[in-house]
């Protein structure tokens, strides 16, 4: 025993050493084995990005109220200059053209790049709406004014879209003022308090359904965002449940994912890795994240990431602190890591905290403060230094 402890020390000190003086020479190799000088070769190959900002990632903050000059001057001092949101005619004072507009896209562009901000990520997007998600007539004109959408945030530099499959009823909470740690509120859903709702105006529409319309989408603007530059990234359903009032939710698994990516496979057909991935599942049935994170990034379709945590299920789940969830997350940044994760990420759906107003759940200012914390922690931990060159 102690003889095998000593050549593991002897060989740990030999890969430190060798880490520390950043190559490896045919010394090290002799000394340290052929199956050891492999994972040496690999780790001072990938060592060029550990001294990169936040290893390449880049951070964001969401800003669906529009500029909130607190939240802006606290990001610029955080070094988190990524802005998401949509594109609002109102906030450049053009509320009569459409979203979709070159001038108004530029408008919008300008405005954050004034604040020292880049507009990186297009969240709820233009000329998507329930004509082409229900297949109804029309969705052809919807589908004409997105691609116009794509071509003129791509002259802009902005080369990602958050969109989800969710028709008239969006992510939904049945509790957006759930007491949590230290008295500070998150958000919850338990499916007993909308069951029995009544369906919408569209009647009860079949998943086959959803799934087609779905596809028609895909086969229409994923060779225009391969044109333009654009990375496509589907949101899970949120939440992840079979329906809610009559309309079928399809993006509720991972194996949903899979199908998704395989209908147009494609760099530019990627998806959101959201919380809610923490949520699917039945009760002691839920996704092996790590597996289908590390599915997801060695195919390079992860083009956006909402980093949040949960407790519960499907059916019963609640939001919670970024610390304090039943998921992994330094496992699932290490996964993000390793698979060369580049792209844009923010917190998702954090806690409001003491100090804090209620009037918009999940998006504190002081929560987002502890998340953004918490995320570039992890980030140094796993590319191993928190120095930068």
């Amino acid at each position: 025993m102690k003889d095998n402890r000593r050549k593991f020390l002897k060989k740990s000190a030999s890969l430190t050493t060798a880490f520390s003086i950043g190559g490896i020479t045919a010394a090290n190799a002799a000394a340290l084995g052929n199956a050891d000088a492999q994972i040496l070769h690999a780790r001072i190959a990938a060592s060029k990005d550990d001294f990169v900002k936040d290893a390449g990632m880049q951070l964001c903050l969401a800003y669906f109220a529009g500029k909130e000059p607190r939240k802006i001057d606290l990001a610029r001092q955080m070094g988190v200059l990524g802005a998401v949101g949509g594109i609002n005619p109102k906030m450049v004072g053009m509320e009569t053209a459409n979203n979709w507009d070159l001038p108004v896209i530029k408008a919008v562009k300008e405005a954050w790049d004034k604040e020292g901000l880049r507009l990186t990520v297009i969240e709820g997007p233009p000329s998507l709406y329930t004509k082409t998600k229900l297949g109804l007539e029309g969705r052809d004109e919807e589908i004409a004014n997105f691609i116009t959408f794509m071509k003129n945030i791509a002259q802009v530099g902005v080369n990602t879209v958050c969109y989800n499959w969710m028709p008239l009823i969006s992510w939904a909470r049945t509790d957006k003022a759930r007491p949590d740690r230290g008295g500070a509120l998150v958000m919850g859903f338990d499916i007993d308090a909308v069951t029995g709702d009544p369906i919408t105006e569209y009647g009860t529409i079949t998943h086959d359904m959803m799934w087609k319309n779905l596809a028609y989408f895909l086969k229409a603007v994923v060779p225009e965002a391969e044109r333009y530059g654009i990375n496509l990234s589907l949101h899970p359903d949120d939440p992840p449940i079979d329906a809610i009032r009559g309309i079928p939710r399809i993006m509720t698994s991972v194996a949903a994912f899979k199908r998704m990516i395989d209908i147009y496979p494609s760099p530019n057909n990627g998806i959101t890795w959201d919380g809610t991935f923490g949520e699917m599942g039945g009760k002691d049935q839920q996704e092996d994240l790590l597996t289908a994170i590390e599915y997801f990034g060695k195919r390079k379709v992860i083009s956006f990431v909402h980093f949040r945590n949960v407790r519960g299920y499907r059916e019963h789940f609640y939001e919670t602190f970024i610390d304090e969830g039943q998921m992994d997350m330094v496992k699932l940044m290490q996964k993000l890591y390793d698979t060369g994760f580049k792209g844009p990420l923010r917190p998702d759906h954090v806690p409001t905290m003491a100090g804090d107003s209620n009037d918009f759940p999940g998006y504190s200012t002081i929560g987002t403060l502890f998340a953004i914390g918490y995320i570039r922690g992890l980030i140094d931990s796993v590319r191993g230094t928190t120095l930068t060159r």
